[in-house]
Order: structure tokens, then C-alpha cells, then sequence
């Protein structure tokens, strides 16, 4: 279990699987700027080729396009520019992860009452070491740990609080499968006092910043702050997140639909119903539909994100408040949605309206196509 206390002593301990080693993709001396292998210099003007223009990075789209992040200053910019960052250090770990130990479980059991996995321990050290010193943040919560982690030394100056899962679907870890962090990011303003506990369990409607790293065939950053949805693709050879996905919109319906069935008979009368339905052959409704389910909620959602559908994970007869954190997982991903033009429901009211009162609470989730959660919201509340 991580201790809940950072003090501006803290030492970090060593952690070798984060130190990388020496990269043949730059040609220099040590100290002088990196220039570009010929290779990869080659490798980018491809990639201008393909994509119509010069690849738009990260960093340059945060500057060149003050539309898509209104009242950002630099703080901001260089938030965004560090969750990049520890997205490419889970994914050199993961792409390695069977070779050098750190795979299987830890013997602990985390505040969620689940069993922690190597690589759970190693993307949630990765958050904490990228933004303990960053000066960016001035408190941390993890879906990993009981209690936030407040960052004296960095407060009043650093004016934002950072909430993350940093690893989504951990159970796909030893089967190369695919995985996911979600980030969610709020401000706080005050400079009469350190920020609490409190302080972070905040409704969905005060993010300023949310979106999710996935690890699959590619590693992608998507993200909203309230104006659209973009995602951007890690270019491995030359380091770089390349803008892929620009203003991302979600159909109004789809024919896809992810659950893990095998909750079926823990399900309330209506969420049966409502998934029965989706199987019943009809032309005219474009059924039945697809399932598609990884057991990775980042994977699922971008997925119908991308497509359409719905993706659910609802409450249960015995557990009606539904599992997945309201603060970690389904706000951000809920307000990444709707930037889309999509919904995210509890199946009786809006998701980013649940009010938040604990910073570990659990919500049952409806999320996709605006017009399938609609669907899903009439049969959870008896309407058909």
C-alpha cells in the first residue's frame, strides 16, 4: 500500500525498469541538442507525406490552437505535456514487461479490494514520480490508493489536482491484451490553505482536462478540455505524439455493444431486457448487434468512441451502486463522450451530475452513441 504523506523530503526509491537506456534514435554528443538519425528524419518526411502536411505534435498543437484549450496557460500546456510522458514510459514497460519480471501479481490487495498486479504498482509509481517534482500539481489521487497524495512544496503556485487510473484493465497484463490510464483534472484556486481530501472529490461538471492513454497496436493520448475531442498517436521513432484524430465525433447510433455478459444473471430485470433486446434479429433497428468486449474499459469505450455502440458496465442485484469510480473512470470518460457529441448515464440520470461524496465512490455506467444510451436509460427505468 502506498503511504498517503509526501513531504518535499521524500526520496524516491529506485526503480531500474524506469532508467532507459541509451537510445540509437539520436545522433549528438552528450549535452549538445539530439539531431535525427537519417533514418528517422526519413521516417518523418513519410509521415508529412502521408498525412497532407507536417505531423502537428503534442506540444505545437497545445500553442498553434488556442480554440481547443481556451484560458490554458503554460502550467496547463505542460500538464498535458507530462501525462504524455508517463504514457510513454507505461509503454516502454509494457512492451518489455515479459521479459523482465514484471508481470503476475504483488500479494497486495489495494483499497478497491482487488489484487494489485506488478505492472498496477509500476504505472501508478510512474504518475507519482512524473508529477511529485513537476511543480504542476498540487495533489494527486489514484484510483491505486486510499488516501491523495498533497504536494506542499508545490502549492499556491501549482493551481491543479490530478485524479487518474493508472492502469485500466490490468486483468490483460499477462496476456498481452489491451490496457488503458484515464486522467481527470480539476483546479484549485485557494490560496489561504493547503487543498484536502475534499478537494478532489468534486463533480464531473469541474473538470477542466480529461481523457485516457491507450496501449494497444499504438499508444494514443485522446483528451478534451471542453472543446472538441482530439486524439494524438505515439510516433516510436521519433518520440513524439503526432495529432491523428482531430476533433473526434461519435455517431449518433451504433451496431456494437460491450458488457461482460457472464454478470448476466447478477443484473437488475432491466438490464436484461435492454441486452436481450440488442440480440433480437430486426432489419429495420440494424439488429442484432455486435458484441465487442476486451475487459479493458479504455480499449471498449474508444472503441465506441470511434464507431458507435455502447458500452455498459451496470449495477448489480446485490451491488446497485455498480463498480467503476465515479472520480477515475467514469466522469472522465464521460465528459470525453460528450465532447463527442455521445451520453454517459448512471441508466437514471447523467453521469457527470452524480454528486460527488466519496473519493473512492462506485456508479453504475451507460456510455456511447447518444441515441443507444437513450435506449438503455428507458429500459433501466421500465419505460419499455
Amino acid at each position: 500500500m502506498y503511504s498517503s504523506e509526501y513531504t518535499s523530503g521524500f526520496s524516491w526509491p529506485a526503480a531500474s525498469h524506469l532508467a532507459a537506456p541509451p537510445s540509437p534514435r539520436y545522433e549528438g554528443n552528450v549535452g549538445q541538442a539530439p539531431s535525427l538519425s537519417l533514418p528517422t528524419l526519413f521516417k518523418t518526411v513519410i509521415l508529412a507525406s502521408t498525412m497532407g502536411q507536417f505531423p502537428l505534435t503534442l506540444s505545437r498543437f497545445i500553442t498553434q490552437k488556442p480554440e481547443a484549450h481556451p484560458g490554458a496557460t503554460g502550467e496547463f500546456a505542460g500538464l498535458l505535456s507530462q501525462i504524455g510522458l508517463v504514457g510513454k514510459l507505461i509503454a516502454q514497460d509494457l512492451r518489455c514487461a515479459g521479459l523482465i519480471d514484471i508481470l503476475g501479481t504483488t500479494g497486495v490487495i489495494n483499497v478497491q479490494g482487488e489484487t494489485v498486479k506488478k505492472l498496477d504498482e509500476i504505472a501508478n509509481e510512474t504518475f507519482l514520480k512524473a508529477f511529485h517534482q513537476s511543480g504542476l500539481v498540487c495533489a494527486l489521487a489514484s484510483e491505486e490508493m486510499e488516501k491523495p497524495v498533497l504536494l506542499p512544496e508545490n502549492w499556491p503556485q501549482a493551481k491543479y489536482m490530478l485524479l487518474f487510473d493508472p492502469l485500466d484493465g490490468s486483468s490483460n497484463t499477462d496476456c498481452n491484451m489491451p490496457l488503458g490510464a484515464i486522467f481527470s483534472v480539476v483546479k484549485f484556486e485557494r490560496k489561504d490553505r493547503m487543498p484536502t481530501e475534499d478537494d478532489l472529490v468534486r463533480k464531473g461538471t469541474e473538470q477542466v482536462a480529461a481523457g485516457y492513454l491507450l496501449f494497444g497496436s499504438s499508444t494514443m493520448l485522446v483528451f478534451t478540455v471542453g472543446q472538441g475531442v482530439h486524439g494524438f498517436t505515439l510516433e516510436p521513432g521519433i518520440g513524439e505524439y503526432l495529432l491523428s484524430h482531430e476533433q473526434i465525433r461519435i455517431p449518433a447510433r451504433g451496431k456494437v455493444y460491450g458488457v461482460n455478459e457472464g454478470n448476466y444473471h447478477k443484473w437488475t430485470a432491466g438490464t436484461k431486457k435492454y441486452v436481450d433486446d440488442l440480440k433480437v434479429p430486426d432489419k429495420n433497428a440494424g439488429k442484432p448487434y455486435s458484441v465487442r468486449y476486451s475487459a479493458c474499459l479504455v480499449a471498449d469505450v474508444h472503441r465506441i468512441l470511434l464507431g458507435g455502440g455502447i458500452y455498459l458496465y451496470p449495477g448489480e442485484l446485490d451491488k446497485p451502486e455498480g463498480k467503476l469510480r465515479l472520480l477515475y473512470e467514469a466522469n472522465p470518460l464521460a465528459w470525453v463522450v460528450e465532447q463527442a457529441g455521445g451520453r454517459a448515464s448512471t441508466g437514471t440520470m447523467r453521469i457527470l451530475d452524480v454528486e460527488a461524496k466519496q473519493l473512492h465512490q462506485r456508479v453504475p455506467l451507460f456510455i456511447g452513441s447518444a441515441d443507444n444510451v437513450r435506449d438503455a436509460e428507458e429500459f433501466i427505468q421500465g419505460k419499455r
